[in-house]
């Protein structure tokens, strides 16, 4: 893992705190983006990288459209004191946008996140498709759980994904609507253990069941798929894997 932060005394506490995580064998760190940039040249095998925001010279939102040509781009957590970029980070499609100072439990859980966008699960061994079958969450003083196979939508919700659920699945619970339910999930860690269970992501805030795309519409140049009644957009980014998904041109 590396850890890349201009303040000396931010940068070793956190990479002494990622070196309490069970499972982290290495925490390597730098100094400024390009410091990074010659590190992460060098090392093909830095799997994680803890990026700071606000640094001089080539800041973490550009270091990370840098890393995006990479051959191998390694799995990228935002780690910062400002909310400003947090819109940037999701748009960047990044595992995880951490506050300082960075609380032990919310690391162990980002890592878990940056593990399954890598295929590697925290034991080390390889997500196998149908992982996360059931997704647990609370409202209020009452927990839940929902099933994979009960949702038709995944929608990305800051540090949250909110699960629509298929008509037939939905229930009430507590002060949730009794079609969606809120979890602490990051759609990029569903999108790695879902999609060899029929779900393809067709924007960087959704991912859907296939099967529950009753129609796909193309007007104006704007694609959307119908789910449901209700119609969700589709990026060019992810154009290609829903075509894929179908087998062909849509």
């Amino acid at each position: 893992m590396l850890v890349v932060d201009d303040e000396k005394l931010a940068r070793n506490d956190l990479a002494w705190l990622l070196g309490q995580v069970e499972g982290v064998c290495e925490v390597l760190t730098a100094c400024s983006g390009s410091d990074a940039l010659r590190t992460l040249s060098e090392r093909e095998d830095i799997d994680a990288v803890f990026l700071d925001i606000q640094m001089p010279g080539l800041n973490g939102v550009e270091l990370v459209k840098v890393l995006r040509n990479f051959k191998h781009v390694p799995a990228i957590a935002f780690v910062t004191a400002y909310d400003d970029y947090a819109v940037d980070a999701f748009d960047l499609d990044v595992c995880d946008y951490l506050k300082k100072p960075v609380d032990q439990d919310r690391l162990v859980d980002t890592i878990r996140r940056m593990r399954l966008r890598s295929g590697v699960a925290p034991q080390e061994h390889a997500v196998s498709p149908g992982a996360l079958p059931k997704l647990v969450g609370k409202t209020g003083n009452s927990s839940f759980s929902v099933d994979r196979d009960e949702v038709d939508v995944v929608e990305a919700a800051g540090d949250y994904v909110r699960l629509h659920l298929s008509p037939a699945a939905e229930r009430g619970l507590g002060t949730e609507s009794n079609d969606s339910y809120l979890v602490r999930e990051s759609i990029s860690s569903l999108t790695s253990a879902w999609s060899g269970s029929g779900f393809v992501r067709i924007h960087r805030s959704y991912l859907v069941r296939g099967s529950a795309i009753s129609e796909v519409r193309t007007i104006d140049g704007r694609r959307t798929v119908d789910i449901g009644g209700q119609e969700y957009p589709v990026s060019r980014r992810y154009t290609r894997l829903l075509q894929d998904h179908f087998g062909g041109p849509l």
